[in-house]
């Protein structure tokens, strides 16, 4: 139990990290976000809880072909916010990496790689 709250507030105290430098340096705070620290935390946890190095591989692997397509909601996200408000535009960013998803999903399934 106390494993488990331990990663809570470790991996808690990265996004609160992030939304703190971010409001002191729109720069920084992109860099720091854009570090994959979550997945690092999720390798170092899954590997401290003595998982295969499949499993762990499969992880990093499936994580590369996740990010691609979430990747044009960070251009779209600024273009919409200040068309269309906050909520709007993360709910439409929402719909629009759902789509790319989607898409892309559809398009490396020709190569082999299943991500659905």
């Amino acid at each position: 139990m106390y494993w488990i709250i331990a990663k809570y507030a470790l991996t808690a105290a990265v996004v609160v990290l992030v939304s703190e430098v971010a409001k002191r340096s729109d720069k920084l705070g992109g860099l720091v976000a854009a570090l994959p620290m979550i997945t690092i935390l999720s390798l170092i946890w899954l590997y401290v809880e003595r998982q295969s190095a499949e499993k762990i591989a499969n992880h990093a692997w499936y994580t590369f072909w996740y990010v691609v397509p979430t990747l044009p909601m960070f251009l779209a996200f600024p273009a919409l916010l200040s068309r269309i408000g906050f909520w709007p535009t993360l709910l439409a960013c929402v719909v629009i990496t759902i789509v790319c998803f989607a898409l892309f999903a559809l398009l490396v399934r020709r190569f082999g790689i299943e991500l659905l």
